[in-house]
């Protein structure tokens, strides 16, 4: 009997998102037959409607920012819209196949439809049809069910049918004016290729800087960084009602047919469409949590191990969004490592003392790049964040574009670098940089702040000339005085 045809499975994992496939692919390494039940595409929303298509919206044009920079460089007053949209159709065609190949030799039953859990290590599977199929999982559950667009209760805005994620990211037209609510991670990524691509963008944050979650000097140089570049960037922004006359449902990324208007410090911004971004909500409305005892609806509290709290057993895992530990794809690939180890270790009845067995880094170590022009990379603790949680730190800050690499790179070069030292140890708490290009720098922080490599031996680890890494050695002749 091949696993397609059989109702009983080791594990089970309901979503097929690149957390549920992880958690899937380790169990089956591990020696578990393995199930994904998957109502949409498998790969999920990071492959088809997320990081995959925003970041090839993305590379253009920041690619021509960066040849405006450097004289010398030709290039055309625009970008080629129809190029730019169809290379990301390329990487993010809604074609699940090869991701389903790849499943099936791994040897991972792929069932399309509806989970839910349905009692003690059961799940039920609605069809298309409509049809229902009983599951039984002999081992473990996983819960990787991912999150979607919240739509904030601002009076007017679901009845004007607003763009989200899934529109911007798959859309097929540019809006000539389009409002974006929202100052964090998704609203300032849409605002940058929007922007990039031909649309007047007014950018509306409630908070008062964008990305409150990393250092304030990152919403800073970004606001300043947009504005230049032709955004309407409105801070502490109080939207109070939004409307359109005749909202059409169209498809995915298609303008919704008549203009809209949003109304922003009392002032109404009349638009060809509206982006909301402000939050995601969990997919698990409708995942049967009540028949193990938890809320519908709710997130999905976990231990390190990715064990279910409140659910007795051992049976019941949460991996990825769902879990609301780090709202970040590779940190759901990273706990669903954990977990798919944890699930095929308890099995075999092995000890679960290595550190593999535990997801740590979603403590304090979770790294993050935002791909807005400039990028914003950061991993661990903000420099409030290390205070409020009762370390005695020091800071240092340092301009890249004072470093040789970056002058490089391009004219101009604007950005800065940031350290979080825990005084007592001398290591890394925390890092952040702002600029162009900064991604790259990123992992070797995550090493350090992983590691704990002291300040004393990041000393000896020295960067090649002329490259931006040395604002490394800059940040540390600051530390050192």
């Amino acid at each position: 009997m091949t696993p397609s045809e059989t109702d009983t499975y080791d594990v089970i994992v309901i979503g097929g998102g690149p957390p549920g496939e992880n958690a899937a692919d380790y169990a089956a390494k591990g020696g578990l037959s393995t199930a994904i039940i998957e109502r949409e595409l498998v790969g999920g929303e990071c492959s088809y409607w997320a990081c995959i298509p925003s970041k090839a919206l993305l590379r253009p044009v920041e690619v021509a920012s960066g040849a405006r920079a450097l004289p010398g460089v030709p290039i055309g007053a625009r970008l080629d819209v129809a190029k730019v949209l169809a290379r990301r159709d390329y990487f993010a065609g809604h074609d699940d196949s090869s991701q389903v190949q790849w499943a099936e030799g791994a040897g991972i039953a792929v069932i399309r439809g509806h989970g839910r859990l349905s009692g003690t290590r059961e799940v039920s599977v609605t069809a298309a049809d409509g049809s229902i199929r009983t599951l039984t999982a002999r081992h473990a559950v996983v819960l990787a069910t991912g999150t979607s667009a919240a739509v904030p209760p601002i009076p007017g805005l679901r009845d004007a049918e607003p763009w989200t994620s899934r529109d911007v990211t798959n859309m097929h037209e540019i809006p000539g004016r389009i409002v974006v609510i929202g100052g964090g991670v998704v609203g300032c990524e849409a605002t940058v290729w929007l922007n990039g691509l031909g649309a007047h963008v007014t950018l509306a944050a409630r908070d008062d800087r964008l990305l409150i979650r990393n250092e304030p000097f990152a919403g800073e140089l970004l606001a300043d960084a947009l504005r230049e570049s032709g955004v309407d960037v409105r801070l502490g922004a109080d939207i109070s009602a939004v409307r359109r006359d005749t909202a059409a449902t169209t498809d995915e990324g298609r303008l919704r047919g008549t203009p809209v208007t949003v109304t922003i410090d009392g002032e109404e911004v009349v638009a060809d469409e509206v982006l909301i971004a402000a939050g995601r909500t969990p997919r698990s409305a409708d995942l049967g949590l009540d028949t193990v005892g938890l809320q519908p609806g709710d997130y999905v509290a976990t231990d390190d191990t990715m064990l279910v709290s409140g659910v007795g057993g051992d049976w019941l895992y949460a991996v990825g969004d769902i879990n609301r530990r780090a709202l970040l794809t590779h940190m759901g690939k990273y706990q669903a490592r954990v977990c798919g180890d944890v699930i095929a270790a308890r099995v075999r009845g092995e000890s679960l003392d290595a550190s593999r067995y535990r997801a740590t880094s979603d403590h304090g170590a979770v790294p993050q790049v935002t791909f807005t022009d400039p990028q914003v990379a950061s991993v661990g603790l903000t420099e409030a964040e290390a205070r409020e949680t009762g370390h005695a730190v020091r800071a240092v800050e340092y301009e890249i574009g004072d470093v040789s690499g970056a002058r490089l790179l391009r004219d101009g070069y604007n950005g800065r670098a940031k350290l979080v030292v825990e005084t007592k140890s001398e290591t890394l708490l925390g890092a952040t940089f702002v600029g162009p290009d900064v991604g790259e720098l990123l992992h070797a922080a995550t090493v350090a702040v992983v590691g704990k490599v002291t300040l004393d031996e990041l000393w000896h680890a020295v960067p090649s000339f002329p490259t931006m890494s040395e604002i490394w050695l800059r940040l540390l002749e600051t530390w050192r005085g």
